[in-house]
């Protein structure tokens, strides 16, 4: 493969495999060339740095993931129905893309403190309130208690959802539709039989 646009994308790919599976600290840009097949200096030619790597990855997580949300929320449905499909989303993302999520999952705790990550702290505050914003409107609506702090809610919700990425499996015994349409059954009927 030559120098062109394969070969960046090659390497994006490398290194969201390996960080993904190593974390971004102990991956190192010789492991990345190695695999890539070039030597490590040539990595320079493509991407400034590790960390441009590492930005280039999550960035387009961040406006892909995004992006969808903001799609989700701007239809005509409701509030329950916007917060379903974003839960329903979230888990597609997972079984589609472990990789980004292990990676947003792991390592986004430390980057987004630091310089050239602040996009992270801008997605993840937009992604917040999207979330939010169908909860509060759905509480005032009657649709969900109003007794459930909102914030706790969405955070209940996100944490549950997002470490999926840790256990779930394509090919196992569940697809990321059944363990979404688990997720939802629990989150709008509870475990308590009645």
């Amino acid at each position: 493969m030559g120098d062109g646009p394969g070969r960046r994308e090659q390497i994006i790919a490398i290194a969201r495999r390996q960080i993904a599976s190593r974390g971004y600290s102990s991956t190192t840009v010789r492991d990345i060339a190695d695999e890539a097949g070039i030597l490590s200096g040539s990595l320079y030619h493509h991407f400034a740095s590790k960390e441009a790597v590492l930005q280039e990855i999550l960035r387009t997580f961040m406006d892909e993931t995004l992006a969808q949300f903001e799609r989700i929320v701007a239809s005509s449905a409701g509030y329950r129905s916007h917060l379903d499909q974003l839960i329903e989303h979230a888990f597609l993302t997972i079984a589609e893309r472990p990789d980004d999520v292990r990676i947003y999952q792991n390592e986004t705790g430390f980057l987004m403190t630091q310089p050239g990550f602040e996009f992270l702290v801008d997605g993840a505050a937009r992604i917040e309130e999207l979330w939010l914003d169908q909860i509060i409107a759905g509480q005032r609506d009657g649709v969900f208690r109003d007794t459930v702090d909102p914030r706790l809610a969405f955070r209940f919700i996100r944490d549950a959802v997002w470490s999926t990425v840790f256990w779930y499996r394509p090919g196992g015994s569940h697809t990321a539709a059944s363990v979404s349409e688990n997720y939802l059954e629990l989150l709008h009927s509870g475990l308590l039989a009645d």
